[in-house]
């Protein structure tokens, strides 16, 4: 069996050993991480649903798509970076990666504050227009003012993370990540429970875990690998990787923002039909959040690995990879299925057990999670073709399962066949998209697409 190579910083070096042993090592940290994420995000609705209540549950719930929307504007450049640190770092050019890291913390801090008044200032009538009901639009309004106000944060500490998985380091976000769940947690007792802050308190907590956590990271960045040397307010633009990073994060920004007005879309259908059946929704979501943490990481593990063997030119370790991704995000996916579905019950009453709630959660989880494995199959394949630099494709893929599959659908089974039906719509939405990336994977044009020289052909 081969070994796992690293470099001198610890990072993987994903262009030897066995495909299968590399997106496996590298996905572990990426899905520990994502544990933590979501039992802290669980911490949160958990205490608001309890000691709040099912309007404050609600609260969250459509705080986070707003914030979800406004963040996606920035993360999608920031997923360029990290394709071109995975494809120079392939191609073991440490200049290109230093010069790549200053140019999008630069960007960064030109873009923060309009992006942050933004947010705030346009809160208010995205909250309107998704529909929240009546009883949670206030507390809803308050999540959004504190976490858009803080969005530095979050920025911050998703651009650090993004950095360590170009670079193959996926151990690096998981510290990141437990100094912001530990911080999270304490200060959504101490806020709520202590001081009876409410949602006020949960978004206070969640931005000032954030900021810590991405100070921290900032520090550790520049003592374990001292070639980048991140400095704030220091401004070194490189215009031909900044044009780079906007030519690649462009479908990335698009793509994030589609799925994240898809979010606010079907937030809005589902509000339509009052709070319980919205808290309901946002309790699965939870839930459902545990199976799609697999298909996250080996989607990411696959976009590290097909960008540093691209930039490497080894094309034939792209194509093995991306077979075994796919047949490991699905059959994990299928497993965590199988798991959480006969358990269903339990676990939406942990965020509320009122009889409305927990049969609109119902709803979702049996009609969505059991087919989620197109969903994880359909990420790995947008993985693998961002890594490569083909980042439109699944930017296409989005647009058109989106807005010709998911959202009609939703509405034409919520018009004929009533609420519990429309979560169909998500897996012929996914299906589609699926179809769009396999169908562009195999014409091959994902193969021209290095930006660190063009990967030779078999």
């Amino acid at each position: 069996m081969s070994e796992i190579k690293r470099n001198g910083h610890g990072a993987m070096d994903m262009t030897q050993g066995s495909p299968t042993r590399l997106i496996v090592l590298f996905s572990l940290p990426l899905l520990a991480g994502n544990v933590l994420q979501q039992l802290y995000n669980m911490v949160d609705s958990v205490v608001v649903g309890n000691y709040v209540g099912s309007s404050a549950l609600t609260a969250v719930g459509a705080g986070f798509s707003i914030m979800f929307l406004i963040s996606s504007l920035f993360l999608g450049f920031s997923m360029g970076a990290t394709i071109m640190i995975a494809q120079y770092v392939g191609a073991g050019d440490q200049g290109a990666v230093g010069r790549t890291v200053d140019t999008i913390y630069s960007a960064l801090l030109v873009i923060i504050v309009p992006l942050t008044l933004l947010g705030v200032l346009a809160s208010g009538p995205l909250l309107t227009l998704i529909r929240v009901p009546q009883e949670a639009y206030e507390q809803a309004r308050t999540y959004c003012m504190v976490v858009l106000g803080g969005i530095i944060g979050t920025l911050g500490y998703n651009m650090n993370s993004g950095i360590m998985r170009g670079l193959g380091d996926s151990r690096t976000p998981l510290i990141f990540l437990f100094i912001a769940c530990v911080i999270n947690i304490v200060l959504d007792l101490v806020f709520v429970l202590v001081f009876s802050w409410g949602v006020f308190g949960v978004a206070l907590a969640t931005i000032l875990a954030q900021i810590c956590s991405w100070v921290f990271g900032i520090f550790y960045i520049n003592r374990k690998y001292p070639f980048l040397h991140i400095r704030l307010f220091r401004m070194r633009l490189d215009r031909r990787l900044l044009g780079q990073v906007i030519r690649l994060g462009i479908p990335s920004a698009i793509q994030e923002c589609q799925f994240a007005v898809g979010i606010l879309i079907m937030q809005a259908l589902i509000n339509g039909f009052g709070n319980d059946f919205a808290a309901g929704f946002t309790a699965a979501n939870k839930i459902d959040t545990f199976a799609f943490m697999p298909i996250e990481s080996f989607s990411i593990a696959a976009t590290t690995y097909v960008g540093q063997n691209m930039g490497a030119g080894r094309l034939d370790r792209v194509q093995t990879g991306t077979r075994r991704a796919l047949v490991l995000g699905t059959l994990v996916c299928l497993a965590m299925s199988a798991v959480v579905l006969p358990l269903r019950r339990p676990l939406l009453m942990l965020f509320n057990r009122e009889p409305g709630v927990v049969a609109a959660g119902e709803a979702y989880l049996l009609r969505a999670l059991s087919l989620m494995f197109i969903l994880a199959m359909m990420f790995i394949m947008n993985g693998v073709l961002r890594g490569a630099g083909a980042t439109t494709v699944p930017m296409v893929a989005s647009i058109i399962s989106l807005w010709a599959a998911r959202i009609p659908v939703a509405y034409a089974l919520a018009y004929f066949f009533g609420p519990e039906e429309i979560y169909w719509a998500y897996p012929i939405g996914w299906a589609l998209g699926l179809l769009i990336c396999v169908v562009s994977y195999c014409r091959g044009r994902w193969k021209d697409k290095c930006i660190v020289g063009q990967a030779p052909q078999e």
